[in-house]
């Protein structure tokens, strides 16, 4: 049993050679949400942010994100491909992007950027983490759309036969976990705990990136076993793929970041955004 896949081209339209497709439109949307999210955090006093620094982070991230992507990617996935291809390091089109590899590029970018600013880094990579969100669920559909990265074989009645799927069997539809667990779950927990530190007081810059990256990586690990490995690679320790033994290294250093913030102080930007919110409330 399984339920038919959507009449969806990977392409939004086509004009000749030139053509818009599902996935790059929907990282656009990721980032124009991020950036509404970004500012009400500025507006509210937790980061300080100006309209124009928000537009110089979004540049910031869109590239570093691509960038370690690909690197990350390249490194671990299909080393020995792109040193036989280079000139197809750049076709980021034919896919080829690793979300562990994007964080690491844009925490990296997060740190010049605030640097550059003479804006406290821990307050940026919170708000990273709070926006980043929408684009993980937006990109997750991206997948979807484009029938790549798709799950293991089940008989669930929910299964879903991918027409990019050589052996066209019922697969678990991993794409939607994915957007609803890392882009959905993940940003109410976020938000909560946002909310919850902030009104009783024990809020500390880096307690969301802390949380983002504990949140991220075990939701991802669990639902990675739905998810068929990449076939050059398949399992690469026991039943484990690669991307949850990235995703278990992100919920160790995210669990040794909490500890150490424990010892912080709270941030007196608790107060002020308490008393925002009650103002506008």
């Amino acid at each position: 049993m399984s339920i038919p896949y959507p009449p969806i081209r990977p392409d939004l339209f086509r004009i000749g050679p030139f053509s818009v497709r599902w996935y790059a439109v929907m990282y656009v949307v990721g980032y124009i949400v991020g950036a509404k999210i970004a500012a009400r955090r500025a507006a509210r006093g937790l980061v300080r942010l100006s309209p124009a620094d928000i537009d110089a982070f979004i540049s910031y991230m869109m590239i570093s994100m691509l960038l370690g992507a690909r690197l990350m990617y390249a490194a671990v996935y299909e080393p020995g491909h792109y040193f036989s291809r280079p000139l197809e390091f750049f076709a980021i089109w034919h896919g080829g992007l690793s979300f562990h590899g994007a964080v690491i590029g844009m925490v990296i970018a997060t740190a010049l950027f605030a640097r550059r600013r003479a804006i406290p880094f821990l307050t940026v990579t919170d708000t990273l983490a709070l926006a980043g969100t929408p684009g993980l669920f937006f990109g997750r559909l991206g997948n979807f759309f484009n029938a790549e990265l798709y799950g293991r074989p089940t008989q669930l009645p929910w299964g879903m036969i991918f027409p990019t799927d050589p052996l066209h069997i019922p697969r678990h539809p991993s794409e939607l976990y994915e957007a609803i667990g890392e882009g959905v779950v993940l940003a109410i927990l976020l938000f909560w705990l946002e909310r919850r530190s902030i009104a009783r007081h024990w809020y500390r810059p880096g307690v969301l990136s802390a949380a983002f990256l504990i949140g991220y990586g075990v939701i991802r690990f669990v639902i990675e076993f739905t998810r068929q490995p990449d076939p050059q690679l398949g399992f690469v320790l026991g039943p484990f793929s690669a991307g949850q033994l990235l995703s278990a290294a992100m919920v160790v250093v995210g669990a040794a970041f909490a500890v150490y913030l424990r010892s912080r102080p709270a941030s007196v930007a608790s107060s002020a955004a308490t008393s925002t919110s009650d103002s506008a409330a």
